[in-house]
């Protein structure tokens, strides 16, 4: 069973812009999300992962945080990508090849995943690598 176009860009909406649908759902709980944080991971952390699975461990590696408004993302045609470029600290040490991010909900720790995909091309990660997700990054609800 699918959604319709209209609810999937209505979701995608709630979800990253923190826009209410109307008669469904708010952002009204006591103390929303105001940021979305985006991991690296080494391979796919799956639909029972969380944002720990699998996550690159390089040297200076932290989660990117991506305002939930529409200045942080761009939903449109049942699909969101970044506004601008998500890039994260240069690599100071360690090593390792991304091929796969995740958006969740934690700055650090489990955090909950929302939605991860693959990356293409795959980023190799280490001393004086800075990994970068485009705003040709996408995630599509269909």
């Amino acid at each position: 069973m699918s959604k319709s176009n209209t609810f999937e860009n209505d979701w995608l909406k709630l979800i990253f812009n923190a826009t209410a649908i109307a008669n469904i759902a708010d952002n009204a709980a006591s103390s929303p999300l105001t940021n979305l944080y985006v991991s690296l991971h080494t391979s796919d952390p799956g639909e029972a992962g969380n944002q720990t699975t699998n996550e690159t461990t390089y040297t200076s590696y932290a989660r990117v945080a991506v305002a939930r408004t529409t200045g942080g993302w761009t939903v449109t045609g049942n699909s969101v990508s970044p506004v601008g470029s998500i890039t994260f600290p240069a690599g100071t040490g360690g090593s390792g090849t991304v091929t796969h991010f995740a958006v969740g909900t934690d700055v650090s720790g489990t955090g909950k995943i929302l939605y991860s995909g693959t990356v293409t091309p795959n980023i190799v990660v280490g001393s004086g690598i800075t990994p970068s997700l485009t705003s040709a990054s996408t995630i599509t609800e269909d």
